[in-house]
């Protein structure tokens, strides 16, 4: 960057700026660790030297901190793809099981906004389609804030529920499903181009109470994009402009998502891995009855803590499958190095 000519092209200049920017967060978050570290441990042994145990409350607060940033920095770590960094869109749709399915959606809608919550990341409902009787059939939201796509895209698949169900009248354990799906938000600049004719845009009155103005007006959008039938819609603001902006900012996305379809095996496995939503195909089960556990079947994690999870307590699932995928990646590169290094070695004995 300190090139003379380093800004005569924009472009290259901005990419190389944010990346400067990423590295240099990382560094500094590894030295604010480092040197926390060793402050501690320096008030630790001042602390057995002259046997104060008037400090050990202060010591333990500390080192459960210290553990925390240590917990965030190594989840972090992982996420280097290139829209980990970006906001999240988010769809959840309730699969086999009618009425439950749909409680169940309406549950992981909670157990999300709950989570976004506990992060700071700010949520914001988009699109909804409610149950006929209760909870819902499908809904669209956005989560905002640092690292929200790359945290949630492990949450990607099958969620599955066993419990007793609160709709029957004989009290009969049932089985639900619902399907999660996120995709990032794309920065403003990174150009996706739209063209207005390969796109039909449709008016309609929002569903659901929403007062006067909501009921009476076609405030809603919805608009499809004839190429690829990829179709969008917003009914969250009583504008229909602020409702088609969003829309289109929705469809961008997914244009740039279906771009990348093309262009990455490693996206394309994500989309494969949209299986029916029924049995066989779950990456979490919740089981509230006749146990209560809660297990994810990529990494083996597990909590008996039922409740704290659906609260939003989801963080210790997100690790775990962070730093699976982490650890697949890095043996994958082990194997191809050494795959490399016995092709040269193999080279040099021949020669």
């Amino acid at each position: 960057m300190g090139q003379p000519h380093f800004w005569n092209d924009p472009k290259t200049a901005q990419a190389l700026g944010k990346e400067h920017t990423k590295l240099t967060d990382k560094l500094n978050s590894w030295q604010k660790l480092d040197s926390e570290g060793e402050d501690l441990a320096l008030l630790l042994d001042l602390a057995l030297e002259e046997n104060d145990e008037s400090q050990c409350s202060d010591i333990i607060e500390l080192i459960d901190n210290l553990k925390s940033d240590l917990d965030l920095y190594e989840i972090r770590r992982t996420l280097s793809e290139p829209n980990d960094p970006n906001d999240a869109i988010m769809d959840i749709h309730a699969g086999a099981g009618g009425t439950e399915a749909q409680d169940w959606a309406q549950m992981l809608l909670r157990m999300y906004l709950r989570y976004a919550d506990r992060n700071h990341f700010k949520t914001q409902i988009i699109d909804k389609l409610d149950g006929e009787e209760a909870g819902l059939k499908s809904v669209t939201l956005t989560i905002s804030g640092p690292y929200a796509y790359g945290l949630l895209r492990t949450e990607v698949g099958i969620h599955r529920l066993v419990r007793i169900s609160p709709f029957d009248s004989q009290s009969r354990r049932h089985t639900s499903f619902a399907s999660v799906f996120v995709t990032p938000e794309i920065d403003d600049d990174i150009v996706i181009d739209i063209n207005e004719k390969d796109l039909r845009i449709d008016t309609y009155r929002a569903s659901g109470a929403g007062g006067q103005h909501v009921n009476k007006t076609s405030s809603a959008i919805r608009i499809t994009h004839l190429p690829t039938n990829i179709v969008v819609q917003c009914q969250d603001d009583k504008s229909q402009h602020r409702n088609k902006d969003m829309a289109m900012k929705v469809l961008r996305a997914r244009l740039y998502q279906h771009e990348q379809e093309k262009k990455a095996a490693e996206i394309k496995k994500i989309h494969d891995n949209k299986k029916e939503i029924a049995w066989g195909s779950q990456i979490r089960s919740y089981t509230l009855q006749p146990y209560r556990l809660i297990k994810d079947h990529r990494t083996g994690h597990e909590s008996g803590n039922v409740e704290a999870t659906l609260d939003g307590e989801i963080s210790a699932f997100i690790k775990a499958a962070l730093l699976d995928k982490a650890a697949q990646a890095d043996s994958l590169a082990q194997a191809d190095l050494s795959g490399k290094m016995a092709k040269v070695d193999l080279e040099s004995k021949s020669a």
